[in-house]
């Protein structure tokens, strides 16, 4: 059996016969995996020991899982492949034409191979470096525990892209955030399971009581921070250039192809933030196993404060000039922070667009099949993709960069559960919008089914 025939034959989920889902399926599917992958979330791991999870909580917001559960590895070995995979597209080093159906079909894969290699790999890490500490005898089994929430959330995943709305990536993304951010605005009880004004709103209302100015703007401006944010991506989503197209068969019927500012959507902040958070897990991983911190960082209380880590790490500026605790070394460190975001933003933007057919030449042809031209231009593929070349680079680098600045903005000035993590739920909720109110037009309207590509 050659290599092809490997990846042709890997475990997947079956995709639908018919060539339209309807939108009463898409919506059942995901809500039921939403709701398996809340209930998976609540599964705890067998053998491990009490508080060996504490110092990776932090993380556990951008890679779309809940630490100490089943599905502990959460999105990590999926996005860590994809972000491998297109660094070695991209710099040419394996040459796969994602162009092709059959590139495409090589492509994904790939992709899922190493999926499931890095779902082993980083169980084995996790446990043998004592990331998640196993009690004496369960070490093999809490590595096949882990094995088995990594397989199902890459076949979960499987089954939105098949089955539901956008991709199971965002939706568990989305999902955690939702819950962590209800919990951090309304959270009432404490650690010890007292009753504690721990959520901001509450914090807000007790520090008014008091007369506590300054609990009043710790808790008042991660809030406002927060609003803000949501005003702007939400603006910022509506910026488009629109491209005015006409059917070939129905003379003076004309329609918009639109291409949105965040061209690249989403994934170029996730992919970011993936490759954050793996970088400061493993620096966390390599520093409890020898004992000492490497170039990746040290930590302290699950925080970096050295190294790679610490320099891309985000400190709430906004926070630490209230309590009067701001010290010039953090100005370097959001430097440092805004630069990273941004540059790979733009980097993955670019890799993104190029393997998942939003390219200026997949664009046209998908609008050459629907049967569509562009007014006042001969009707060739070569001339339209020409044309969107003028728009799509531009709108991949400006998108991928305005995104990361975003992120990494919210992040400095203490955006509730992070502003990465905010920026987000903002994109993924209105992406999903998107989705399903194309998906309600289409079955509204089959007409629309070849402008959509379906």
């Amino acid at each position: 059996m050659g290599f092809r025939d490997l990846l042709h034959n890997l475990p997947e989920v079956r995709g639908p016969t018919e060539k339209k889902i309807s939108f009463n399926v898409k919506l059942k599917w995901t809500l039921a995996i939403l709701v398996f992958y809340f209930i998976l979330s609540n599964i705890s791991l067998f053998g491990i020991s009490e508080g060996s999870l504490s110092r990776f909580e932090y993380l556990a917001i951008l890679l779309g899982t809940s630490f100490g559960s089943i599905i502990t590895l959460g999105i990590g070995p999926i996005v860590m492949s994809s972000i491998i995979l297109q660094l070695l597209t991209g710099a040419q080093i394996l040459n796969i034409d994602t162009n092709s159906a059959e590139g495409k079909k090589f492509f994904q894969g790939m992709q899922k191979l190493l999926a499931f290699a890095f779902v082993i790999f980083e169980a084995m890490v996790y446990v043998l470096m004592k990331g998640i500490a196993a009690e004496p005898g369960f070490t093999g089994l809490v590595i096949f525990q882990l094995c088995i929430g990594g397989f199902l959330i890459i076949f979960m995943d499987e089954v939105i892209q098949k089955w539901g709305f956008g991709s199971g990536v965002s939706l568990f993304i989305a999902g955690g955030i939702g819950w962590r951010l209800f919990a951090q605005l309304f959270q009432f009880i404490g650690t010890q399971g007292t009753f504690e004004a721990s959520g901001k709103v509450l914090a807000l209302v007790a520090s008014i009581m008091i007369g506590d100015g300054t609990g009043a703007m710790k808790a008042i401006f991660p809030i406002i921070t927060t609003i803000i944010l949501f005003l702007i991506v939400v603006f910022a989503q509506s910026l488009k250039v629109e491209i005015p197209l006409a059917y070939d068969r129905i003379r003076g019927h004309s329609v918009k192809w639109p291409l949105q500012f965040f061209y690249a959507g989403v994934i170029p902040v996730i992919l970011v933030s993936a490759l954050v958070a793996n970088l400061q897990l493993f620096g966390s991983l390599l520093e409890n196993w020898l004992g000492h911190g490497t170039f990746l960082g040290a930590f302290s209380s699950g925080q970096p404060i050295s190294g790679i880590a610490y320099w891309i790490n985000s400190t709430p500026i906004l926070e630490t000039i209230i309590t009067g605790s701001f010290r010039w070394v953090y100005a370097g460190q959001a430097f440092f922070h805004v630069l990273f975001y941004t540059v790979f933003s733009v980097l993955f933007s670019f890799f993104w667009v190029q393997t998942s057919g939003q390219d200026a030449r997949s664009q046209a042809n998908k609008i050459v099949n629907s049967g569509m031209s562009m007014p006042g231009f001969r009707k060739d593929e070569r001339v339209l993709e020409s044309i969107l070349k003028r728009y799509v680079g531009p709108l991949t680098i400006m998108g991928g960069a305005a995104i990361g600045i975003l992120a990494s903005v919210a992040n400095l000035l203490g955006a509730l559960v992070g502003g990465t993590a905010i920026l987000l739920v903002i994109m993924i909720l209105y992406q999903l919008y998107q989705n399903i109110a194309q998906q309600h037009a289409v079955d509204m309207n089959p007409a629309l089914r070849g402008f959509f590509g379906q």
